[in-house]
């Protein structure tokens, strides 16, 4: 019963998420409430759930709303313009070129296994490119977004970090065969993204919209602002702007201080620094302030689902009962079916119970079959990595999502079928060199 309470529960939100019937705000809080009244538990033991949901999310929270602040208040000294200036004058604006390097830029920001801190990088730096040259944001997020999730296969990721704590061994010793797994995804992502770059440039020629053609060499994005954004910028500050963006970076990398604090402080130190005056201060955090305040509300709102969800045991009995309704015949290879559908899966379970509800059962399950431990969870978790980010409940991508202005239930319809499809590449590359 409560694996049918939790399927209709998380089918009910994608559904309402893709079909976009109602805020997903509304959907993460009432139907999951619903869902446990349904399942038989009283107020008291809903509001422990609740609390238990917010508590795990509330330091995300906070670093969102100082990090969009932050990046907000960068964007507005004008700090990512030359970075912007320069890209474009060496693509010169050809769509395809901005594919392929967006990438390779995903995949060196993502270095330290941080989903929201890459996104938080990324794509403040490279949307007003892509608005400049017409191009889609979804394809933006898409692709960083993948981009990260093969970088998410490092030791210190989610995904190996739990896969690790499942088996019982050192993610040390598991990353190794994958290290050139990467190497292989990473090349077959760039030419992925000439692919998808090559039909985004045939819509914009079919739209009238495509730019190539047109003289990037003296192009600067200082002289396409208004005479509002050119007065916030501060180009006699870039350099201190930029390093301490670089030192926001470095202190997320290293560890020594909770992301929530670094931006925290950093968004105290950029204000007076940049804007002395106390009102021009509270005008630019009242200007990213709506954007913020949505992130932390659907955050809050995730948190209560996952905690509601989590707490009754929906999703562990949803991931147990997966496995099994399954045919007998089909068990020997159920290591590669889940993991063939690992991307899709990222719609209905969140990330912990796939790793430690799902993963477990399923690699007892056919080892008795004589297959090894660790190529089941290769299985497992290679199928799945590279849906990381195109699941809704992913706090990151909500993240991702908030900066680039576009839709969740827009996004999952637009890069279901890539990602869905090079999960299952990555699933042949790493069957081919031997590793599953």
């Amino acid at each position: 019963m409560l694996s049918i309470i939790g399927l209709l529960v998380i089918l009910t939100i994608v559904i309402l998420l893709i079909t976009q019937k109602l805020n997903p705000i509304v959907a993460l809080v009432i139907i999951p409430f619903i869902g446990a009244l349904v399942a038989g538990f009283g107020p008291g033991e809903i509001t422990e759930f609740f609390n238990d949901g917010i508590s795990s999310v509330i330091s995300v929270v906070i670093m969102f709303i100082f990090a969009i602040l932050f990046f907000g208040i960068m964007q507005d000294t004008g700090m990512f313009n030359p970075l912007i200036t320069k890209m474009v004058r060496l693509s010169r604006g050809n769509v395809i070129l901005v594919s392929m390097a967006t990438v390779i830029i995903g995949a060196i920001a993502h270095l330290d296994g941080s989903g929201a801190s890459t996104f938080l990088i990324t794509i403040p730096a490279l949307l007003p490119l892509y608005k400049k040259l017409n191009m889609s944001p979804y394809m933006l997020v898409m692709l960083i977004g993948m981009s990260a999730s093969i970088m998410n296969m490092v030791p210190w990721g989610g995904p190996l970090g739990r896969t690790a704590a499942v088996l019982g061994v050192d993610s040390s010793e598991l990353w190794q065969p994958l290290i050139p797994l990467q190497a292989v995804l990473i090349v077959l992502l760039i030419a992925m993204g000439a692919l998808v770059g090559s039909l985004e440039k045939k819509r914009l020629l079919k739209n009238g919209t495509l730019t190539e053609g047109i003289n990037f060499d003296n192009f600067n994005v200082n002289g396409d602002s208004n005479s509002e954004a050119t007065s916030l910028e501060r180009p006699k500050l870039l350099w201190f702007n930029l390093l301490l963006t670089l030192a926001v970076v470095g202190l997320l990398m290293s560890g020594l201080l909770p992301a929530g604090l670094i931006f925290m402080l950093a968004v105290s130190i950029a204000l007076p620094i940049n804007y002395r005056n106390m009102d021009l201060q509270m005008d630019r955090i009242k200007a990213h302030a709506p954007s913020a305040l949505m992130m932390a509300a659907i955050i809050l709102a995730a948190g209560s689902f996952l905690g509601i969800l989590g707490n009754t045991g929906m999703l562990d009995s949803l991931a147990e009962d997966m496995v099994v309704i399954l045919p007998a015949f089909l068990v020997p290879f159920l290591h590669y079916i889940i993991g063939f559908f690992g991307a899709p899966l990222e719609l209905v379970l969140n990330t912990d119970a796939y790793y430690f509800a799902l993963l477990p059962v399923v690699e007892q399950i056919v080892s008795t079959h004589g297959v090894d431990s660790i190529t089941a969870a290769y299985s497992i978790m290679i199928g799945n990595v590279i849906g990381t980010f195109i699941s809704p409940f992913s706090p990151a991508l909500w993240l991702a999502v908030g900066l680039a202005g576009i839709e969740m239930g827009r996004y999952i319809k637009y890069a279901i079928f890539w990602v869905w499809g090079f999960s299952v590449l990555a699933m042949v590359a790493a069957f081919v060199m031997g590793i599953i």
